[in-house]
Parts: C-alpha cells; structure tokens; sequence
C-alpha cells in the first residue's frame, strides 16, 4: 500500500462506523501491515509533515483498527504499536485547544479541543488486552483517531468555526485558510 491508498473527504466511507474485530486473524495483521506502508508512503511525500498514526478506515477497511508510531518525533523510526478495537475508558484534564491535520483531510488543518489526558483499553496483534494511558500530544492523537473509528472526521468538531482552519505555505508554516473560498464553496470537506 502506499499513500494513494489512502482514502480522503468527502469519501463517504470516512462518515460510517468501523466494526469491531473479532478474531485477530492473519487477514487482520496483513491490514495493519498496509496501513504501516500507506502511513509512511505518505510520511515520505511530505516534507514539513509526520504521518503520527492511522485507523484502518482511512485505507478504506471499515474495522477498529488504528496504528500509532512509537516515535513521532523522529520520521525516520518507521515502527507502530496496534491497537485493535480501541476505547476510551476514562478522560482527564481541561480541554485544551492544538492544532491537527490528517492523512484523510488534503492540506487543511484546524484547532480542535481535546483532553489532556486519556486511558485506553485495546487489544494487541496477538488478541490480549492491554491497556494505556496517555497525555499530551499523544492523548490527542487517540482520541482523534479513535473517533475515526467512529466515522468522525476532526472538522466534525470545528466545522462551525471559520477561524479554525488552517494551512501550510511553502515553508511549511500555518497560514489561515479562506474558510468561505476553499472549504465552504468548494465542499472539501463535506
């Protein structure tokens, strides 16, 4: 798989509920697989970006899957740690207001409230539960890619706020996005 792989909006898939894993069957490894290779095929072709995480629908499998790189920071360390059948248990902590894009959403970016911290129960490539907790960005990148496994998108969650979108210019800088001209009339997003 590579990042052509990956589905965007308004693919009307990414609006539709993931279902749950029942069996960790090798079906199911070989699509973690692919959604490791899509995530840095698409990692690669950006060079102001990291591809952080990814859930199986965004390659237009409709289970609850979602992969998380174990070092974001570095673009070089290709490894992820699966989380299959994700849930949220507990969150923590204020809302807090950061910035988030997504391989599913093309070049628009927008701040986007989330806890602070979460507890997450899932279960690994080998069918046993395990369970994390999580803050920060990292809390963050949970709880966005959890709701993906629930047919949310982020700009669910700021689509009424114009002021919210964002951009990247050439430096790979954020710039306001002209909500009326590239989102609203253009449908990019709905």
């Amino acid at each position: 798989m590579t990042k052509d792989d990956i589905i965007a909006l308004p693919n009307p898939h990414l609006r539709q509920k993931s279902q749950r894993v029942g069996i960790v069957s090798d079906e199911i490894k070989q699509i973690v697989q692919e959604m490791e290779a899509a995530t840095i095929s698409w990692d690669m072709s950006r060079p102001h970006e990291v591809g952080v995480a990814l859930a199986a629908v965004q390659i237009d499998r409709l289970y609850k899957i979602v992969v998380v790189r174990n070092n974001y920071d570095d673009k070089d360390d290709h490894t992820f740690t699966t989380f299959i059948n994700p849930e949220i248990t507990k969150t923590d902590g204020k809302l807090i207001e950061d910035y988030e894009g997504c391989l599913s959403v093309k070049d628009v970016y927008g701040k986007v409230k989330r806890y602070e911290k979460v507890k997450v129960k899932a279960l690994d490539l080998n069918g046993q539960e395990f369970r994390v907790s999580a803050e920060g960005f990292l809390a963050r990148i949970f709880q966005h890619e959890i709701d993906h496994t629930n047919g949310i998108v982020f700009i669910d969650h700021i689509k009424d706020d114009p002021e919210a979108f964002y951009k990247l210019d050439d430096d790979g800088k954020l710039v306001s996005l002209d909500y009326d001209k590239d989102v609203h009339e253009n449908s990019i997003l709905w």
